[in-house]
């Protein structure tokens, strides 16, 4: 019998959910109780803890997420006067497969040697001209642990290039960027990169997409993604694949409104030091110019300056358009929506009534699924790991604590993230984190002489990485620094005891044959009579032949000293078994 499915919202109430799934709210509380969770029946449970919920008590229902809501920014339809737009393209693929690389060689830039590691760390917007058209071009993050970011710029895309390497086939990130492709309902195309290179083997790539469902639209294979063999070293197919995606963007006939008040995506947001909040959008219908009032999610301001994707200022951006805007009075979220309103009153108004709905929700919905697994598996005195996360733009922010956050320590270390924020390091942050043992992390930020001086001075820690990669491997070491040490016994030997010779209250002597491994000083030594242990001694000296001896092996008969800390009895019979018993630092 099928699975019963049953709808529900990113978020519930523990009493809803019981009404959903036919249970008594008593039942229900009960299990969360018996999982470490005091719930009452108000409090909110996100999507992944029903789940949970639902498997722990093994009730024969499918839980499905219910569409949530469309934003205003997604709601949008289009008149019967939308105009075509440029295409929305995100390159995405495996980390050092050349996607930075293709686009400076498209865009006639050097972007890649400003990155820290040699790997894109934001998502970068560009727009290029082809054929007196213009396409607009979103750089995401490879790395594994920018995977909200790449999500991210999957949703805002028409259609998405999957870069892989030719000498290096189809890796993770390669996989997960496809996953994302087909969530966002984005077209594919492939580029099929280093095609330069003596070890380009482009029939395997092909090969290994297909095995991933994305098959080739060449003849032979029998599909519709269309795939282009490139070298962003020597430009070979770069013009190819520009009129490829155009190819692909005209068969969607991308529209937009013109003549309709701005709005679109944040794309991302930092702080800079005389220009305040610059936030990156990407203007989806309309038309932005300074002057307008925008609010996005929880953050409001006016728009002070515009300036695209080269620093240059411009007075209008219109649908498709990567824009920088200066004007908020604080930093919005990457991926909130933006949209024009008619005065500032009005975008205060709607910003403090999103920002009381954010704190409502924060309040009520505060069990979720990694909570729920974390307290089934963790023990009661695990280790705390304190941090505070500092970085320069929302988007990294939003990835190095989610990633931190995934770091698994079965529950033996429970991370704490104090306070997070973007911009430099302050002694706001310094003094937040004296006194707790919190260790401070910088993700592409500075750290002033003068907060230097105060951190070295209230012995805080302060660790700035420019890579993310070696930020968590960093996490990952303190972390394993917190582990308790592990008692690891290793098995060397057994001897069968044939005589006693002597037995005082802190020795015995004794002697047998060897029947299993080795023998030597200082071995630790389990008195085993049948299945019983009876004692743990140490032994203090070997003897063969009346002679001390290094070590005794199996099928030798010897004598032995054992040190014991209090007086126990030996018999002819019992067995000995000899181990070594050390600390062993664990590790994650």
């Amino acid at each position: 019998m099928a699975d019963k499915i049953v709808n529900i919202a990113d978020s519930v109430t523990v009493g809803e959910l019981a009404e959903t799934l036919g249970l008594s709210v008593t039942a229900l509380i009960g299990e969360l109780f018996k999982n470490g969770i005091a719930a009452t029946i108000n409090q909110r449970l996100d999507f992944e803890t029903a789940q949970i919920i639902v498997e722990e008590l093994k009730l024969d229902v499918t839980l499905k997420r219910k569409e949530a809501a469309l934003e205003m920014h997604r709601t949008h339809q289009l008149s019967d006067k939308a105009v075509s737009r440029p295409p929305i393209v995100a390159v995405m693929g495996h980390v050092d497969h050349g996607k930075t690389s293709l686009l400076d060689a498209i865009l006639d830039k050097k972007t890649v040697e400003g990155e820290a590691g040699g790997i894109t760390q934001h998502i970068s917007a560009y727009q290029v001209k082809r054929n007196d058209r213009l396409i607009t071009l979103l750089d995401t993050p490879g790395h594994e642990a920018f995977a909200a970011l790449r999500q991210h710029g999957a949703t805002l895309t028409d259609v998405v290039i999957i870069v892989v390497a030719a000498d290096d086939g189809v890796k993770p990130q390669t996989v997960e960027a496809i996953r994302f492709a087909r969530n966002a309902n984005a077209k594919m195309v492939v580029a099929i990169n280093k095609i330069d290179k003596d070890t380009a083997n482009p029939g395997m790539v092909m090969g290994q997409l297909a095995e991933q469902g994305v098959v080739a639209d060449e003849q032979g294979w029998g599909g519709d993604v269309p795939m282009v063999k490139v070298s962003a070293k020597t430009g070979e197919g770069l013009e190819e694949l520009l009129d490829t995606v155009l190819l692909v963007a005209d068969m969607e006939d991308l529209r937009a409104d013109e003549d309709t008040p701005a709005e679109g995506l944040v794309i991302e947001a930092h702080m800079e030091i005389g220009r305040g909040a610059v936030v990156g959008l990407l203007v989806e219908h309309g038309h932005l110019k300074p002057g307008h009032y925008l609010i996005a999610g929880t953050a409001y301001g006016r728009v002070r300056t515009l300036q695209d994707f080269r620093g240059n200022v411009v007075r209008d951006a219109g649908p498709s358009t990567p824009v920088n805007v200066t004007g908020f009075k604080e930093l919005p979220q990457f991926g909130d929506g933006f949209y024009i309103v008619k005065s500032e009153k009005e975008a205060r108004s709607l910003a403090q009534k999103a920002k009381i709905e954010q704190e409502k929700l924060a309040a009520t919905t505060n069990v979720t699924g990694a909570d729920i697994l974390k307290m089934m598996n963790q023990e009661h005195d695990a280790a705390r790991f304190n941090v505070i996360v500092k970085a320069d733009v929302q988007g990294s922010l939003t990835s190095v604590i989610d990633s931190l956050k995934l770091i698994e320590t079965n529950g033996e270390v429970e991370l704490h993230v104090v306070g997070s924020g973007v911009g430099n390091i302050s002694e706001n942050d310094i003094h937040l984190a004296v006194g707790d043992n919190t260790i401070i992390y910088g993700f592409n930020v500075d750290l002033p002489p003068a907060v230097k001086r105060l951190a070295a001075r209230e012995k805080v820690e302060v660790r700035i990485y420019r890579v993310i990669y070696e930020l968590l491997d960093d996490a990952k070491h303190s972390m394993e620094n917190l582990l308790a040490p592990e008692i690891v016994e290793t098995e060397i030997g057994e001897l069968e005891v044939k005589g006693v010779f002597r037995t005082m209250r802190e020795e015995i002597i004794a002697g047998g044959e060897v029947v299993r491994g080795k023998i030597y000083k200082g071995l630790l030594a389990r008195v085993k009579r049948g299945k019983n242990c009876i004692a743990e001694a140490e032994v203090s000296s070997v003897q063969r032949q009346q002679v001390e001896a290094k070590e005794v092996f199996e099928g030798d008969m010897c004598g032995l000293s054992l040190k014991t800390s209090k007086k126990i009895t030996i018999e002819i019979g019992d067995k000995l078994e000899f181990f070594t018993r050390e600390l062993v630092k664990k590790t994650l």
